[in-house]
């Protein structure tokens, strides 16, 4: 079997449940790779949301807890605390993250938890029914704003790499996409150095992933991808914007 396409041992043969195009299924694939490559897999707490990924237990060959809507990053900072000797994780959607639980994990984050968190952005609430979400872009059309998100009424879209970027605290604050080849192999190399960081206990790192939601944008698999490099990227900038180890 070639090298590249074999299953991480971090991960369940599992079938999964997600639409196809939907970018969880590659930032799981990445996710495991990185937890196997750093040899993590037997040291690893994840912690599940609420949304898409909340069967993320069905698909990680690790432990994994669920925790209540946006208290992910408080329940990571828990485990963590009394087991400093294990990689813990949250794995967030961004009505997870940036709206319910964004309490949480600025607190988190202000604190410079040793934690990781991985954050998908794909503009909108995925699981139930595609509703403007915090990350929405202006004049995106969603369930809830048929007409495009108007910011003079609904606000504009929180940048969560930045927010995260500018507290005094964290230690790594990325963002990147998973559109291509040559960038899903940026977002492993970003994801894997933020592990790092948390393995040699540097302190909070955040990755921000952009990736796609066909069914709810309305638009083929290749449609939605092109539309997170046109339209997402437009207003989502990639890069690092911060990084105390200077490395990435």
């Amino acid at each position: 079997m070639t090298v590249a396409f074999k299953k991480p041992e971090s991960l369940l043969d599992a079938k999964t449940i997600y639409c196809p195009g939907c970018g969880h299924g590659v930032i799981h694939r990445l996710v495991g790779e990185t937890l196997d490559e750093l040899d993590l897999r037997e040291k690893t707490i994840g912690v599940a949301p609420v949304g898409c990924a909340v069967l993320l237990y069905d698909y990680f060959n690790t432990d994994i807890v669920e925790a209540p809507h946006g208290r992910a990053p408080a329940l990571a900072t828990g485990i963590k605390r009394v087991r400093n000797d294990l990689n813990v994780f949250s794995y967030q959607g961004d009505g997870d993250l940036a709206s319910i639980g964004m309490g949480e994990i600025m607190h988190a984050a202000g604190r410079g938890e040793n934690i990781t968190i991985i954050f998908v952005n794909n503009a909108n609430y995925g699981m139930t029914g595609g509703q403007m979400a915090p990350t929405t872009l202006p004049d995106q059309v969603t369930t809830t704003t048929p007409r495009g998100r108007k910011t003079a009424t609904d606000g504009f879209p929180f940048k969560m790499a930045e927010l995260i970027a500018n507290l005094d605290a964290p230690a790594f604050s990325a963002r990147v996409k998973i559109t291509d080849p040559k960038n899903i192999n940026k977002a492993k190399k970003t994801i894997k150095y933020a592990f790092n960081l948390q393995k040699e206990n540097k302190g909070f790192a955040f990755v921000e992933i952009l990736s796609a939601c066909p069914t709810n944008w309305g638009k083929t698999p290749s449609e939605a991808v092109k539309w997170v490099g046109d339209a997402m990227e437009s207003y989502y900038p990639l890069g690092v914007f911060k990084d105390i180890g200077g490395e990435e």
